[in-house]
């Protein structure tokens, strides 16, 4: 019998189905390691301006120099696209938020007033965009996680089991569903906690 990474024979069924180790394009992970790495955030199209102004507030700077500080600031998870930038710095001149000087014999784009007051006004915006990327990646407690997966995989193998046993009668259907329906309702809860 063919075992995930994590498990044993609980979780063989989620072999059957492509998520565990074997060949293919996640042969050696854990099946739910793919469920676990979803796309790092990215910017909101009305974020994004905040962010660029974040970037020139603190000095001048030209449209690499304001890729490579978000880049920074978020560890490198994020990097916008010059297409994202520049149109973003040329709507924020416009607005009267940003203009171009010259600096040592190149242009970059500075903060103005107004842009000054527009940022504080959208501080949370920002904070809260980069706040996004200081918790731990989930491989920093993945014994943990792998622990709870494997519950997930016993889970699996009782309906499985309680399947094949015809014990799908309408009765223990509810039951299951309000236990699993209070159980969703506390991770839920934890889950979506304050940090302290």
């Amino acid at each position: 019998m063919i075992y995930t990474t994590f498990g044993g024979p609980d979780c063989s069924w989620w072999m059957h189905r492509g998520h565990g180790r074997g060949r293919g394009p996640r042969g050696g992970r854990p099946w739910w390691a793919a469920v676990m790495n979803d796309p790092p955030p990215r910017a909101e199209r009305g974020e994004i301006r905040y962010l660029v102004l974040e970037a020139i507030a603190s000095q001048p700077r030209h449209g690499y120099e304001i890729i490579q500080h978000i880049e920074e600031r978020t560890g490198g998870a994020y990097r916008p696209s010059p297409g994202v930038i520049y149109p973003t710095l040329q709507m924020l001149e416009e607005l009267g938020h940003a203009h171009v000087i010259e600096q040592d014999g190149r242009k970059v784009y500075a903060i103005t007033d107004a842009g000054k007051q527009e940022l504080e006004a959208h501080r949370s915006a920002v904070d809260d965009f980069y706040g996004r990327f200081e918790d731990e990646p989930w491989e920093a407690y993945a014994e943990d996680v792998a622990e709870l997966m494997r519950s997930v995989g016993r889970l699996v193998h009782a309906f499985r089991r309680g399947a094949a046993r015809g014990g799908f009668r309408p009765e223990t259907l509810r039951k299951i569903r309000k236990v699993l329906d209070d159980a969703l309702e506390q991770i839920e809860d934890a889950l979506n906690r304050p940090k302290r």
